[in-house]
């Protein structure tokens, strides 16, 4: 590589790192910033509900869950959409998409402050695309109602389509377990950023490479697994509470920051951009 090549790709980095800060904050959803029942739980009862899936669709579900059986029953819960074959790729526009109900407030809260350091926010899940789509513009929006505006990224599982309609098939894999790692590092060489600055929170044992991927891992409301996980390699622990609540005022900024400076006290390299006021 030329010298003059080499200069230009460490000034590309440079950039990358100096409008995103080379800092992202990964959130799984269901389970750690949404309370169950999960969200495809609920849309698949809500199409139950309103008749609009075929009969046919069980009977093509059932055999897909044979022909996916030797991968085991995670497999069968997580790449086996065929109740959906067939309906239209825009029917969640109809009214079977809606906000979720209840959520854990301090999540939002948590969004709300890493949004405020100008760091990437990215929702990293195992739910259809359009479901966690649909909920990253709702958290945008009340953020927005907060005076922050942001935009809030997705990985999740992507839905095969046909002439605009499901075949009840994914594209790629579902984004579960390793994946989400993959996921992260692949968002980080897109975005530039620094893994090790990076912060994650998840609930389940499925979420441990996610976490395992940065330097700032925090299980959330996690189950006996991850908790067991957690202790184990030292890795916070939060409770949050279930419930609906805006992100925190201006007068709680303050709050919540000596909250994260105790999760995570700053390193000797960021002790500097801390006094020079530069966000973390």
């Amino acid at each position: 590589m030329s010298a003059e090549s080499e200069v230009k790709q460490v000034q590309e980095v440079k950039e990358g790192k100096e409008k995103s800060g080379g800092v992202a904050a990964f959130f799984d959803l269901d389970g750690t910033l949404v309370a169950p029942p999960s969200l495809e739980r609920i849309f698949f009862t809500r199409l139950r509900y309103r008749g609009a899936i075929p009969v046919k669709n069980y009977f093509s579900w059932v055999r897909e869950a044979g022909r996916l059986a030797p991968r085991g029953v995670d497999a069968i819960l997580r790449a086996n959409k065929m109740y959906l074959k067939g309906l239209a790729a825009d029917r969640m526009e109809t009214g079977e998409r809606r906000r979720p109900s209840v959520l854990f407030g301090e999540g939002i809260n948590r969004i709300a402050w890493h949004a405020r350091q100008g760091h990437a926010i990215v929702l990293v899940s195992g739910t259809l695309q359009p479901l966690a789509e649909d909920v990253a513009r709702s958290f945008e929006a009340l953020l927005f109602e907060e005076g922050i505006s942001c935009v809030i990224r997705v990985c999740a599982t992507r839905l095969e389509e046909t002439e605009g309609r499901w075949t009840g098939r994914i594209v790629g894999e579902a984004m579960n377990g390793e994946a989400k790692a993959r996921a992260l590092k692949a968002m980080a060489v897109e975005l530039k950023l620094d893994l090790a600055s990076c912060y994650a929170y998840g609930d389940t044992a499925d979420d441990q490479w996610m976490l395992a991927a940065v330097g700032r891992p925090v299980a959330v409301n996690p189950q006996e697994e991850l908790a067991w996980l957690a202790r184990m390699r030292g890795w916070p622990m939060l409770h949050w509470e279930r419930k609906e609540v805006s992100p925190q005022r201006h007068g709680e900024r303050r709050e919540d920051s000596e909250k994260m400076a105790a999760l995570f006290p700053l390193r000797e390299t960021e002790k500097g951009q801390a006094k020079a006021g530069s966000p973390r």
